[in-house]
């Protein structure tokens, strides 16, 4: 060990000891000693433990410590302190201006353990109630760890979809008029995580490096590769930029677009000749006797198969939900108020109705409803739809499913809501046979009309509790219960690789922004993106049904 491993060790060690709560001076010592350790003068192995224990601001304590960490790699206090930490916590500590004071009630007060909870915390708002934290402190972790997870290679495609645009149009401003470009790859293929954004564009390989120097927001990592161009931001998201001459654009955009088992598929159908060259991809598809394939599609499943036989589902567009449920106002962990947020749906968005579904009584971090508060939400309801009639807002709540898979209210008063969500927020660590017998209890709830982001998973954080999904879905289709797509770009959960299973088994899906804020409400985009790619029509889904049809399907749910 060198001396700044040496001395970062120590740091941890002082860091943990403020995190546990020891002794505030000792650990004001330890993190002193760390800091003279790193600016020692000479190498601290070339010295005894004798030695090293007589230098100014070390002391025998501490070159015990270090004598142990050079002969096993660690020492006993520190062996403590890790053993009761969380390895998630030990992540936290990596985020840049989240130190052991606020990571300690980030873990200790709002029982976040991981940066993907910590993240959706985030978006959640709920840091801002939290001692020591405001608005801005929020905001400034949100950036911290969005910045981390971009330069581990991977980020979310709602994060790197405005970027996308900004690029995409600066290239169309700085090429020749009438260029073709488009984006390509996973990114076309709005795939949830991405490692870059693919761009192809009719263009010599001179003329694209150019257009591309001339963007501010990206430089250019190589010029190695013949086949590409390589570019990043300065908050790490990748472009691949492809350049192709005129003829052979739509054939590239296909070959580039698609999955490699996709391609495999292709090549089969085509035997020994090649993929021809038309003007438009539709073309191309259609000179092989197939439907035109989204490219949302395009992922090697069965859509060949669909397309060969003129199968293909039309798919969901955003224009086609009708509604919004899965939303939380002021009354929980939401930013805007229930009549702010019925506003904006009925007079920015559009939309005939606005299902709310504040936590339940046993979300205590998020404020959760107690029958008493859930009495207060419905009066207002009642006479927040007198008023913005024909607009409707029906009476939900995410409610808990506990331990044992009971939902956290009595039945009388889960009766009274139009629709329940029932939700996983706790106990992640159940193995596959109880998860999922946990979920199929709530799921046989006769209050239960949606089951709320089945696996629970963050996407680039946490891969969620193993279920079952088969005997999940098989469940929600044997007592009529809808799943919910969560629209948060975090979640998009159920997985769209589940999809159609769900729809062949007559499950309805529902899109749910899951909305915090106004703003949130728009993240129903990468639901239907989601849904898209899962082969979902506007039949599947619950919220493209009308205000009168949603109610008279509430009501007929409650009464089966």
């Amino acid at each position: 060990m060198d001396n700044k491993t040496i001395a970062k060790t120590i740091k941890r060690y002082a860091q943990l000891m403020e995190l546990h709560g020891e002794n505030p001076f000792r650990t004001k010592a330890i993190a002193a000693t760390a800091y003279k350790l790193d600016k020692l003068p000479f190498a601290i192995t070339s010295h005894s433990i004798e030695a090293l224990s007589e230098v100014p601001g070390i002391g025998k304590s501490t070159a015990q410590k270090i004598e142990s960490l050079l002969s096993t790699g660690s020492f006993p206090e520190l062996d403590r302190l890790r053993a009761a930490t969380p390895e998630g916590i030990f992540d936290m500590l990596t985020i840049n201006g989240l130190g052991p004071k606020k990571i300690q009630v980030i873990w200790k007060t709002l029982g976040i353990e991981t940066v993907g909870e910590l993240y959706y915390a985030c978006n959640e708002n709920r840091l801002i109630e939290a001692k020591g934290f405001g608005s801005k402190t929020q905001e400034e972790i949100k950036s911290a760890i969005e910045f981390s997870i971009a330069n581990q290679g991977w980020f979310l495609y709602a994060k790197a979809e405005p970027l996308a645009d900004d690029v995409l149009t600066a290239l169309r401003e700085l090429l020749p008029d009438g260029r073709k470009v488009s984006y390509t790859g996973d990114f076309r293929r709005k795939c949830e995580v991405l490692q870059s954004i693919d761009i192809l564009v009719e263009a010599s390989r001179s003329e694209l490096v150019d257009a591309i120097g001339g963007i501010s927001s990206l430089f250019i990592l190589t010029l190695d590769d013949p086949l590409q161009i390589e570019a990043k931001t300065d908050t790490g998201i990748g472009f691949r930029f492809l350049a192709t001459d005129p003829p052979s654009f739509h054939r590239q955009l296909l070959i580039s677009t698609g999955s490699d088992r996709h391609l495999e598929q292709l090549d089969e159908r085509l035997a020994e000749s090649q993929l021809p060259e038309f003007d438009s991809e539709e073309a191309i598809y259609q000179s092989l006797g197939l439907q035109y394939i989204e490219p949302e599609l395009r992922e090697g499943t069965n859509e060949i198969a669909l397309a060969a036989s003129g199968g293909l589902p039309e798919l969901i567009h955003y224009a086609d939900l009708r509604g919004t449920l899965h939303n939380h106002s002021t009354y929980s962990d939401g930013v805007n108020t229930l009549e702010e947020m019925a506003s904006y749906c009925r007079d920015q968005l559009r939309l005939e109705y606005l299902g709310i579904c504040d936590h339940s009584k046993s979300a205590v971090y998020a404020k959760g409803l107690s029958s008493e508060r859930v009495m207060e939400q419905w009066a207002e309801i009642d006479a927040l739809n007198a008023r913005f009639a024909p607009f409707r807002i029906f009476k939900g709540i995410e409610s808990d499913i506990l331990a044992d898979g009971s939902l956290d209210y009595p039945d009388d008063v889960l009766a009274g809501f139009d629709f329940v969500v029932a939700s996983v927020h706790s106990n992640f660590q159940m193995d596959s046979g109880k998860a999922t017998a946990r979920l199929i209890k709530a799921i046989e709830n006769p209050y239960t009309t949606i089951l709320g982001h089945p696996t629970g998973r963050l996407l680039l954080s946490r891969s969620g509790y193993p279920v079952d999904y088969a005997r999940i879905v098989d469940a929600c289709a044997a007592n009529g219960v809808v799943i919910e797509i969560n629209a948060n770009p975090l979640r998009l959960d159920l997985d769209w690789r589940w999809h159609r299973y769900a729809v062949e088994k007559g499950v309805m899906l529902s899109i749910n922004p899951d909305a915090h804020r106004n703003s949130g409400f728009h993240d129903m985009q990468y639901g239907v993106y989601a849904a898209r790619k899962g082969g979902i029509t506007a039949a599947d889904c619950l919220n493209t049904f009308t205000a009168e049809q949603i109610g008279d399907y509430f009501i007929q749910r409650k009464q089966r």
